[in-house]
């Protein structure tokens, strides 16, 4: 017995001692040793990030906005001449991206990084757990000064870009938490010029904002005799909804997500399409559609042709990042920014995205001999410095300082000498254009549509009234993807086609009760189950 009992301390000891040796350990994924001959050429602060000249190879996601030619733009020459490093960067249009990804991960030539890619969630997690996408947690500590500093001051960041196994295999895209506008994105306008010629005050309510609309119905205030005012058009009903969503008290965490939200009730996850408050607005709707209120062909028109529409002057009121932008000048200085309009649940504006972005943009892959100086490259672009080159150029040659301290293009971006238009010039310099990438957007250093007076002016109404917490996108287990992939195809692709057709009148809202049982019968209850969990991981990363 006493041998039987040394013999099994001794295969125990022999266990641990080869599990100690393996380096091994079961939290997943290990961070990738750093090469120390290759850190001789590196330098941890300042410029050059290296010594001698290194290339990373780059998988890039182009929109048709950009330059076919990246290191021909002022931004990649400069930065180069800066860094010592240089892209070799493979540009794959838009349109091609999830092949050209596919083809790289299903046993092809993986780039350096994937950047720009729209990586989805999750192919982060089966890649990052397969060790063939790095993980980054210590390594943004290590080597992204930028990057972590901002992760400190805004913890809710990290967490939404935090897997479920507690790894970062990739780097967020961030719009800064104080830059109101661009997290509002599209809002709701209103022609100042005919509510004026009504005789009516800004709407503060929803029947407010009802009645202004049936008035421009009932009115020819554009003169020509044919009652072709449209009281209000759009590319799309969806942003009038999410516009409208905190009148009804539902959505009440922001736009990334479009069928759950908090119950203010229990704290719970919720599926807000069977709520009253969904109901009530549905209700809304269909009224404003049935009365010919909204735009009769708003789900099935092109964007062009709406654009042009309210070129033409003959919108009311629509829901767009800028009418300045969209329908010229002349056409937009006529539209003022809707304040939140109140409504059953009161005065509240839901129509918010998260700080955080997307997590999909900048993706490091085990190919890659040159982390830390990959990683210091793009931390850059997260210092007030980086985001003024990425999005302005260079002062003098691109941009100057008006008298007021703000960045401003110079006037052969803004007016081309070739008849080009803004973002045409642009692409000569800079490659923002099209989104998708990583770094943060601060309201000083960035000249899109939400930093317009008129933009910010109409953020400042919505300002008071927006939700305190906004919800990133939530993160899920190989598992949970597998279960809820096939759950969200059917729920959420029934859930839309009733919207529709409860909003156009194709079904009466007397059906109501028989939908929310056909939504309770789908597998809503492992829906939420799953939903739950992963609101609960978020809260506690």
């Amino acid at each position: 017995m006493k041998n039987k009992k040394i013999i099994f301390l001794l295969m125990m000891s022999c266990m641990l001692i080869l599990a100690a040796c393996s380096g091994k350990k079961s939290s997943g994924p290990e961070t990738p040793e750093i090469d120390k001959e290759d850190l001789k050429n590196f330098n941890e602060t300042g410029m050059p990030i290296v010594n001698e000249p290194i290339t990373l190879k780059f998988m890039a996601g182009k929109s048709a906005l950009s330059s076919d030619n990246y290191n021909e733009t002022l931004l990649w020459k400069t930065y180069e001449e800066m860094t010592n490093i240089h892209i070799d960067w493979e540009l794959v249009p838009s349109d091609g991206k999830e092949e050209k990804r596919n083809l790289a991960l299903a046993g092809g030539t993986l780039p350096d990084v994937f950047y720009t890619m729209s990586m989805p969630n999750e192919d982060l997690l089966k890649y990052g757990q397969q060790e063939v996408f790095v993980k980054m947690n210590d390594l943004i500590e290590e080597y992204m000064p930028n990057l972590s500093a901002l992760l400190e001051q805004y913890p809710e960041i990290r967490k939404g870009a935090t897997f479920p196994d507690g790894n970062m295999y990739s780097i967020p895209t961030i719009y800064d938490p104080e830059f109101t506008s661009v997290l509002l994105g599209s809002k709701g306008w209103i022609r100042k010029d005919w509510l004026e010629q009504l005789d009516m005050e800004m709407p503060e309510t929803i029947d407010d904002f009802y009645n202004y609309l049936k008035a421009v119905k009932e009115t020819d205030l554009n003169g020509n005799g044919e009652h072709d005012e449209i009281p209000f058009g759009a590319t799309t009903i969806s942003d009038l909804r999410n516009m409208l969503k905190g009148a009804f008290g539902i959505g009440n965490k922001g736009v990334k997500h479009s069928y759950i939200d908090e119950d203010p009730e229990t704290g719970k996850v919720r599926f807000y399409p069977i709520s009253d408050g969904y109901k009530e607005e549905l209700e809304f709707l269909n009224k404003l559609y049935s009365e010919g209120l909204i735009q009769e062909n708003i789900y099935t028109i092109d964007a062009n042709q709406s654009y042009s529409m309210g070129a033409e002057g003959l919108y009311g009121s629509t829901v767009i990042t800028s009418p300045e932008t969209i329908y010229g000048e002349e056409m937009g200085k006529n539209f003022v920014g809707l304040p939140p309009l109140e409504g059953p649940a009161g005065k509240n504006y839901h129509k918010v995205t998260s700080p955080l972005a997307h997590i999909g943009g900048f993706v490091v892959t085990k190919e890659n001999k040159h982390i830390p100086e990959t990683l210091r490259w793009l931390d850059y672009f997260y210092s007030e410095e980086g985001t003024k080159l990425f999005f302005m150029g260079i002062e003098g040659e691109t941009f100057e300082v008006d008298e007021n301290g703000d960045l401003q293009y110079l006037d052969k971006i803004t007016n081309s000498s070739e008849g080009l238009s803004m973002e045409q010039e642009l692409s000569k310099y800079i490659t923002w254009l099209g989104g998708g990438y990583p770094g943060i957007v601060r309201e000083e250093s960035f000249k899109g549509a939400e930093t317009l007076p008129s933009s910010l002016e109409a953020a400042e109404k919505l300002e008071p009234h927006m939700i305190d917490e906004i919800w990133p996108e939530f993160t899920y287990t190989v598992e949970e993807n597998n279960k809820l992939s096939g759950l969200k195809a059917d729920i959420h692709k029934y859930v839309d086609e009733m919207q529709d057709k409860f909003i156009t009148g194709t079904e009466p809202l007397s059906k109501w009760d028989e939908y929310v049982k056909k939504v309770e019968k789908m597998g809503l209850e492992d829906y939420l189950e799953i939903q739950q969990a992963a609101y609960e991981r978020y809260k506690n990363n």
